[in-house]
């Protein structure tokens, strides 16, 4: 049975889509763009951006009960490849910092994101 999965730590959806779906066995998350949960603001900083879209997968991942380690694959979207350095250091300390292997990963440069933000960042979770 797909769970829908909802939580105050991430943004809300901006259109007809849901944060996340529980599968039973699997996560998949909505595409999380960096906006603070709280604030609702986005920082202009490319690295600033990508920790904030990586704490609102992660926030998303852990409503199901799973955790970072348990994340098998992400996506990243990004509107200029020429920040991929940046935010490649980013997401490595992110993964280290929680203590989980890096996942398989695909990253490619979009021309335009939502709230026209710099990256965007899905992922897909399993449990084992």
């Amino acid at each position: 049975m797909t769970q829908v999965l909802h939580t105050e730590q991430a943004p809300a959806a901006i259109g007809p889509y849901v944060q996340g779906v529980d599968l039973g066995n699997m996560v998949l998350t909505s595409g999380q763009i960096p906006v603070n949960p709280q604030t609702g603001e986005v920082a202009e900083d490319i690295a600033e951006q990508a920790r904030q879209s990586l704490e609102n997968v992660k926030a998303v991942v852990e409503s199901s009960g799973l955790k970072v380690a348990d994340i098998v694959k992400m996506t990243v979207f990004v509107k200029d490849l020429n920040d991929f350095a940046t935010v490649n250091e980013v997401y490595g300390k992110f993964f280290d910092e929680n203590n989980a292997p890096y996942p398989a990963r695909s990253c490619v440069e979009v021309s335009r994101l939502p709230k026209d933000v710099k990256i965007e960042i899905e992922a897909i979770a399993v449990r084992k």
